[in-house]
């Protein structure tokens, strides 16, 4: 499974996240960085990436058209880089399942207190 971060998550993110997530890119690195989100979400659904974002532009999207691509909404508010990316580290066993088993369309992360 592979990632499609959003305009509003970084592209400095993306290499960390080979590991879990081998051919994870970003908007702006495939080209799209002034893509609707229509565009990307059919860029997403033709090139099998699962579309992450912070904004709830997708889950819209997601209601109207279904799967694929599947969405994951991270509900974190303005991360650091390192918290973003903790973030994603320990839910990829989540997102995974909901997308992988569990089939579903969209999927919402959120931010646990500390």
């Amino acid at each position: 499974m592979k990632l499609l971060l959003d305009q509003n998550l970084s592209r400095r993110l993306v290499p960390f996240q080979q590991e879990i997530f081998p051919g994870t890119s970003q908007v702006a690195l495939v080209g799209m960085d002034r893509a609707s989100d229509a565009q990307i979400w059919d860029y997403a659904r033709i090139h099998g990436f699962v579309i992450v974002s912070n904004d709830a532009d997708f889950e819209e999207l997601s209601s109207l058209r279904g799967a694929p691509p599947h969405v994951v909404r991270l509900r974190a508010g303005n991360l650091s880089k390192p918290a973003m990316l903790s973030l994603l580290t320990t839910s990829a066993s989540v997102i995974q399942q909901a997308v992988e088993t569990d089939c579903r369309a969209y999927i919402e992360i959120l931010k646990r207190s500390e």
